[in-house]
């Protein structure tokens, strides 16, 4: 008894002189700094001033008070050698600061009801440091991260780990560009090697898994199935022409030796949380309805309770029991003015997947069958200078696919069928033209994933399939749009090599699938790009040709959601674009006007989608946007403009018409004016992601729409009807667009 009195006495005293320490070291760090006089009567409810504590763990906070809590700037120091210094709300630490710990290692930018939330850069004790988007302790958004081992990673993060689309860079030169999950390469990716080999295709759990092509610096590459199991890989290997090949070269090695040098760095812990160190202040209440922030689908929102408990750590998401999770957090109501409208998360994706059952599931079979012929056929060097036989219309190549194979095409399970490529050469070359790599190509159409048919067919009849990674749109056309296609091929090439911004739709291909037996039917079909393949979610759609007769959605306004293509009269916003986007958007308009006017072609459109990236409201500097995701603490909030806070490392995917940010505007038409196209500025604005682009470019001016004109125009007003002569078109076009996307002043 007397030893564990004795030995409690001296850890009292021993505790007793580290607080002591601690209040000199406290003292000796805020000496510096000047000391309002604070009067001995008491401060009246919403007064700020300053002041000194020494709290009773022999914790010290200096810095501006308010309604005896923490309020403005001000440091806080832990007696274990925490310290963080910045801005508080309410005894929270909320808005910018910096989180010091005893090891060395710092975080500095935005924190959020004591979390690291928002925008901030945390460096470590060993050397890691990581620089992005954080959502309540954990690395969430886009973000880089230079790791001690000389590693280094640029890419999206969800709860701690990598996933989404990112770069891998390892200290030996080696590099992974592609999907990542739960930290590991996972999806479509490619991994270059310091040799100049290369992997192109699908990986899980960090290995290559399904369809993919290895690539050696001679040129010559290997397509097949892959699988850390030898007996489940196959392929075939397509020698490069010169003397040294690789004919003994076995799969299996990327497995056992290529892939040994790249392991992923798990990086360093975060020893303890900001969050985990938060005063609790006498008096301060819980202040709120009894909601929680919980994050679904890599965004924040409010809702009541909370499922996510266990969530903890930042560190590489490896701390998952700590009782600091998303369920301790509450927050205030926020402050939605101009908020921007609410979806269901998540926005579901467009088409049925085809599968074995399906009407066109044999179709989807011969159409891949089809296109892994013709891209894989070999092919002398590309010059993008064509002689103009490429474009003669009988330049087309016939292929019997019989179900038993043949010399040149593999047996299928397919009935049998003719294949035909339109103007090979051509489409060749604008794929390369357009930076098309053969082997993804083949890889998005031709891969494990199976197509997905669009629900219903557009107004002309034509039915869309979707490749599973959204790459690419392949759409079934009619004869006289085939013959449209190829007459204004050569004017096409000319147009798209000259003007790399250009809006007009991305062609790659053009064939025919000729079905055998007593039927004789014939599916033509053109592949393009498809204008909103993004890991953004596109949250509204407008098809936008200039004309109000029929221009409206014929959907009741419940049955409307992200994946609806409104029309003319449903437009409710305005683009402001910045001034140099704004002039190059308008040249390239004009020019793709006169290209699609000089070949008679009349009835396009333009294609818009975006993505609202925060709630915003109108000021006359900028848009106001709540700070980090959404989530609007009271005071809390920051000044930007529509761009200015996006992350460096997506600069270089932002082109006119693809990921650009810019500020919509709402607007509302009269009531006394029905036909109204463009309505009139609310000074509502926001921060949207906009992508856009001109489609339906292959229907000309035929006998069938003069009569269309003919018609139409003695029911209704003819400058509302769509079909018009192309010059009217253009100009009616060119008009409107420029009443919708203004310069951002």
């Amino acid at each position: 008894m007397s030893k564990k009195l004795c030995f409690r006495k001296a850890l009292e005293t021993k505790v007793k002189k580290s607080q002591a320490a601690a209040k000199k070291k406290a003292i000796s760090i805020f000496t510096a700094m000047s000391v309002a006089h604070v009067d001995d009567e008491e401060p009246g409810p919403g007064e700020v001033r300053h002041v000194e504590k020494f709290l009773p763990k022999g914790d010290f906070y200096t810095g501006q008070w308010c309604d005896n809590l923490p309020h403005g700037n001000g440091k806080f120091l832990w007696t274990d050698g925490c310290m963080y210094v910045g801005e508080w709300f309410q005894g929270k630490t909320i808005g910018k600061g910096k989180f010091s710990w005893p090891s060395g290692a710092t975080y500095e930018g935005e924190f959020k009801s004591g979390f690291m939330d928002g925008k901030g850069t945390y460096t470590g004790s060993s050397g890691d440091t990581y620089k992005g988007y954080w959502v309540m302790n954990f690395k969430h958004g886009q973000g880089t991260k230079s790791y001690a081992n000389g590693d280094y990673y640029e890419g999206k993060w969800r709860r701690g780990f990598q996933e989404g689309h990112g770069r891998y860079q390892w200290k030996n030169g080696n590099h992974y560009i592609g999907q990542w999950r739960n930290g590991l390469m996972n999806g479509n990716g490619t991994m270059i090697w310091s040799n100049g080999n290369r992997y192109d295709g699908f990986w899980e759990d960090g290995f290559p898994k399904g369809n993919g092509n290895f690539r050696w610096a001679d040129a010559s590459f290997y397509v097949g199935v892959w699988s850390k199991d030898g007996k489940e890989q196959n392929g075939t290997y397509y020698p490069s022409g010169s003397s040294t090949g690789n004919l003994d070269w076995d799969p299996q090695q990327v497995f056992l030796e290529d892939l040994k040098d790249c392991k992923i760095c798990p990086g360093e812990k975060v020893s303890i949380l900001p969050s985990q160190k938060m005063p609790h202040w006498p008096g301060m209440g819980r202040g709120n309805d009894g909601k929680h922030r919980r994050i679904s689908n890599g965004k924040l929102n409010c809702s009541l309770g909370s499922d996510m408990n266990d969530v903890s750590a930042a560190s590489e998401g490896d701390s998952r029991d700590g009782d600091e999770g998303v369920g301790n957090l509450h927050v205030g109501d926020s402050d939605t003015r101009g908020s921007c409208p609410q979806f269901k998360v998540p926005i579901k994706r467009q088409g049925q997947t085809i599968s074995k059952g399906h009407k066109n599931y044999e179709l989807m079979l011969n159409l891949q069958l089809g296109i892994r012929h013709s891209v894989g056929r070999p092919a002398p060097a590309i010059s993008l200078d064509l002689k103009s036989s490429a474009f003669d219309p009988k330049e087309k190549l016939w292929t019997k696919f019989p179900s038993e194979g043949s010399k040149h095409t593999p047996p299928h399970q397919s009935c049998e069928f003719k294949w035909k490529d339109y103007c090979p050469v051509v489409f060749r070359t604008l794929r390369k033209l357009f930076n098309v790599d053969a082997a993804d190509y083949m890889i998005s159409i031709c891969g494990n994933d199976a197509l997905r048919e669009l629900s219903s067919p557009g107004k002309s009849g034509s039915f869309f399939y979707l490749t599973n990674d959204d790459r690419y749109m392949i759409k079934t056309m009619k004869k006289a749009e085939v013959k449209v296609l190829i007459r204004m091929l050569p004017a096409y090439y000319n147009h798209v090599r000259s003007f790399e911004n250009t809006l007009v739709t991305k062609f790659y291909g053009l064939h025919c699938v000729k079905l055998t037996g007593p039927a004789q039917k014939k599916v033509r079909f053109v592949i393009m790009g498809n204008l909103f393949c993004t890991d953004y979610a596109i949250h509204r759609r407008f098809d936008l040709k200039g004309s109000s007769h029929g221009r409206t959605t014929a959907k009741p306004e419940s049955e409307i959601d992200p994946t609806t293509t409104l029309k003319d009269l449903d437009l409710n916003y305005m683009f402001r674009l910045q001034k140099l986007w704004f002039q190059e958007f308008c040249r390239q308009v004009d020019r793709d006007c006169d290209f699609l006017e000089q070949e008679r072609i009349m009835d396009y459109s333009m294609l818009i989608g975006f993505h609202f990236r925060e709630v915003s409201s109108p000021r006359s500097s900028g848009v106001l946007t709540p700070t980090g995701n959404g989530d609007c603490e009271n005071g809390a909030r920051r000044l930007s403009q529509a761009g200015k806070d996006i992350d460096p490392s997506r600069w270089s995917s932002i082109k006119l018409g693809i990921n650009m940010p810019v500020r919509a505007e709402k607007t509302v038409r009269r009531s006394d004016c029905e036909a109204q196209l463009v309505g009139e500025p609310t000074g509502v604005l926001y921060d949207v992601i906009l992508f856009f682009g001109i489609i339906d470019i292959l229907q000309d001016y035929d006998i069938s729409k003069k009569l269309e004109h003919a018609y139409k125009s003695m029911h209704y007003d003819p400058t509302s009807i769509s079909a018009v002569d192309p010059k009217q078109y253009s100009k009616r076009f060119r008009d409107f667009i420029f009443r919708v996307f203004v310069e951002d002043t």
